[in-house]
């Protein structure tokens, strides 16, 4: 296998192929005749997905190099390239990408009518847009990429969302939109600095980050500028409000794509970005109490206000901000074991909460409403839905031996050492999800059925089966052999590591001021 890729030069053009597919295949939805254009969708995004299959074992284990890299010219006067890479970080969010686009678009087989054949045309532009972010190695096109995505988004939940979709499209736009423009000052800033201090003005990532001294005293400014961009887009407390409106008015997929892949576009720009670009301003104590305290303050505030969600969806929406709270404490720790753990529950997330919010649109689909107090009993009526929904629940709240376990418990390892206290209060999320998930099912799936309306509802089709069981699969091989995966991010972030380490030496507090941590 690996030897007849290297014969058709799988290296050379995979990242090219894995964002022009998702376009041609737009221009073709936007072509056929209505009744066709999911089923082009597709067998568009089951063909991406086997493109990238082969990046899972042709990728070098052990390297932190950026592999698959080339570039071509795009306004070279300007130091602006067609440039992409991918390292063991971006590769699992490029598969969890892939593997995710399918699933929505079979997901909203019977949601999406016939005759609104653009809005599968636009989740495959959103592919195009997420997948670039990932692989983008050119801050310009890495920050057009990130504004192309929102394009498709708004359209998505405002023209196909629920009764607020408007309101929940527009706020979704303007908080994105805000974050992003402050970036990009910031990216033209370091463009300037740098091209002023070496004579070269370019975009290169490489380039960019080997210099990026020369942005001197403006470091904490532009820092800010990045970190309210991928704050926002994670969203961190108290950054989130957007949040639960987009889940609650946006259809099915784009739900699941929101949770499964743009969340993580924030936590990938700090450990991409902001990270490797201002480690000193980042790990200053002043920050570091900032982050780690706000990450703290979501793990607790998201479960909570979750557990008193009477809609199902929105509490899905609000244990997003619980979870991914973990992966900032992650980030912001440090360590080989908490960068792990982060960058695990960031895929993990994507698996778990995208099912549920699968879960949530088909039991939507047969009775109409979200409202948990209109459920009960139903494992007496759809047992499949109710045997998928309690794995689903048990993988989200952590359970052992399910992926939700892996990614929770390296981050808790690894925090416990710069952050005990911090470290303690988060654990406490782990029981509030326990609360607010295991309640959430005795009211739908167990309790009696007491309402007429639920006894005959339908069980899983053979549609619902096949978007569900790739998800499953991905909950339990995460869950019981994690390995694989760690594998292909220990020297991407070893190499983190000692990147922000090497930097921190450098401007080590003087002995009898000692860094502060919650």
């Amino acid at each position: 296998m690996t030897e007849f890729l290297g014969n058709i030069g799988y290296n050379n053009w995979v990242l090219d192929a894995l964002l022009v597919i998702p376009l041609v295949g737009a221009l073709a939805v936007l072509s056929v005749p209505a009744g066709e254009a999911k089923k082009v969708a597709l067998g568009v995004t089951l063909v991406e997905f086997l493109v990238s299959v082969p990046l899972w074992w042709t990728f070098q284990i052990g390297t932190a190099a950026m592999q698959f890299q080339h570039a071509y010219p795009w306004i070279p006067g300007w130091g602006i390239y067609y440039r992409v890479g991918i390292d063991g970080i971006s590769l699992l969010m490029v598969l969890l990408t892939t593997l995710t686009m399918p699933l929505a678009v079979l997901g909203s087989w019977n949601y999406i009518k016939d005759k609104l054949c653009p809005y599968y045309a636009l989740l495959l532009v959103l592919t195009t847009g997420m997948l670039g972010v990932f692989v983008a190695l050119d801050l310009f096109m890495f920050y057009v990429l990130w504004e192309v995505m929102l394009i498709p988004m708004y359209f998505l939940i405002g023209v196909w969302g629920g009764p607020r979709r408007l309101y929940a499209a527009i706020k979704f736009f303007i908080y994105t939109f805000v974050g992003s423009l402050l970036m990009l000052v910031a990216i033209l800033a370091i463009y300037y600095m740098v091209g002023d201090a070496t004579g070269v003005y370019s975009f290169a990532y490489d380039h960019l980050l080997e210099n990026i001294g020369a942005v001197g005293s403006w470091g904490f400014w532009l820092f800010g500028a990045f970190a309210l961009a991928f704050a926002i887009k994670v969203p961190m407390f108290p950054f989130h409000t957007w949040l639960p409106d987009a889940h609650v008015e946006a259809p099915t997929a784009a739900s699941v794509i929101l949770a499964g892949i743009l969340l993580k576009m924030g936590t990938y720009g700090f450990l991409r970005f902001a990270l490797p670009f201002f480690p000193s301003e980042a790990m200053h104590p002043t920050v570091v109490t900032i982050v780690v305290g706000l990450a703290v303050i979501g793990i607790v505030y998201g479960a909570l206000v979750a557990m008193v969600q009477p809609d199902f969806k929105k509490l899905v929406a609000y244990s997003s901000v619980s979870h991914l709270g973990f992966v900032m404490l992650g980030i912001w720790a440090l360590t080989q074991a908490s960068v792990a753990g982060a960058i695990i529950i960031m895929v993990s997330h994507g698996i778990s909460t995208g099912a549920l919010f699968f879960l949530a649109g088909m039991l939507s689909e047969r009775r109409h409403t979200r409202e948990i107090a209109a459920f009960g009993g139903l494992a007496k009526v759809v047992p499949g839905l109710a045997v998928v929904l309690t794995v689903v629940a048990l993988s989200s709240i952590g359970l052992p031996g399910t992926n939700g376990f892996v990614g929770e418990f390296l981050v808790l390892i690894g925090s416990w050492g710069p952050y005990p206290w911090a470290t303690a209060v988060a654990a406490t999320g782990v029981i509030f999800a326990a609360a607010y998930l295991l309640w959430a099912l005795q009211r739908i799936i167990y309790n009696k059925l007491d309402k007429p309306e639920n006894e005959h509802l339908p069980d899983l089709s053979k549609r619902e089966i096949l978007v569900l069981a790739p998800l499953l699969a991905c909950i339990l091989w995460i869950g019981l052999y994690p390995k694989p995966l760690l594998d292909r991010i220990e020297a991407s972030t070893e190499h983190l590591i000692t990147t922000v380490q090497e930097q921190r030496a450098s401007v080590a507090p003087t002995p009898g001021s000692e860094e502060q941590v919650p």
